[in-house]
């Protein structure tokens, strides 16, 4: 198998299955009623945004912390975030006391046997496109969350649609080696990338890798964890430099790592 082939492989691994996706839908459709029951007027919008309407979402087998970023947009304003939190918090105690539940910063977390929510409360005047979420617990910032995802489609079709695929991976690296880069972040960094010389998805994540850069404060295990993924990258160009497809195969695997 060449280095190409493995990492369309592993890319193709990326993309969440049908058993999956399905049982994400039906657990929306569930939150969705939810929600709708237990808040009545209350709210005025709900919908997911975020990588699983990008297409980049993880398997949970390739990232533990997968999520679905869900925002409720309530129909009452004047208040600080902290108050529609512990709104959501409440509901959720009240239909999954048994699941995992958790504020974490401006988002509640509940988290399901096969899936993450972020809960993201938000506030929206009818005369603005943009949403109010939180900026911390007192404090309220402006956003349009679905924004970036024609950023994304605009790049991924302008890039032999090899974006999309090879963020996965590199998002799959990033998971692995204990978040070294914020995963939006990421995405957000990628679009920015010229590919001019790129052909295949190889190309197109080595690319990638080949700019990464960390900022001298961040932390040494970062730094650490980033050089050796160049080192990988550069081992493996030069083992295909010298028609040694099986020895760039297995150093490739170095990097995105088989979890079959």
């Amino acid at each position: 198998m060449s280095v190409i082939t493995y990492l369309e492989k592993r890319a193709s691994d990326a993309v969440l299955s049908n058993d999956e996706q399905n049982s994400i839908n039906t657990s929306i459709n569930t939150i969705k009623i939810r929600l709708t029951s237990y808040f009545a007027d209350s709210i005025k919008e709900q919908f997911r945004f975020g990588s699983s309407t990008r297409g980049t979402i993880l398997p949970r087998a390739m990232d533990e912390n997968s999520d679905i970023d869900y925002m409720v947009v309530f129909s009452e304003s004047g208040y600080t975030p902290q108050t529609y939190l512990d709104r959501l918090k409440r509901f959720s105690n009240t239909y999954y006391s048994s699941s995992e539940i958790r504020q974490s910063s401006p988002t509640i977390v509940l988290v399901l046997n096969h899936i993450r929510f972020d809960l993201v409360p938000a506030l929206k005047e009818s005369y603005l496109t943009s949403y109010q979420i939180p900026n911390g617990t007192n404090t309220w910032q402006y956003t349009n969350p679905n924004d970036f995802n024609n950023s994304l489609v605009t790049k991924n079709n302008l890039e032999l649609f090899k974006v999309k695929p090879a963020i996965r991976l590199l998002k799959y690296w990033n998971a692995r080696n204990g978040y070294i880069y914020d995963s939006f972040g990421l995405e957000k960094w990628v679009i920015t990338l010229s590919f001019s010389s790129s052909i295949n998805l190889r190309d197109y994540l080595f690319t990638m890798f080949e700019n990464l850069t960390l900022s001298y404060d961040q932390a040494q295990w970062r730094k650490d964890k980033l050089a050796r993924a160049k080192e990988i990258v550069a081992q493996v160009r030069y083992f295909e430099t010298q028609d040694m497809p099986y020895s760039a195969e297995a150093e490739v695997k170095k990097l995105i790592p088989d979890s079959s």
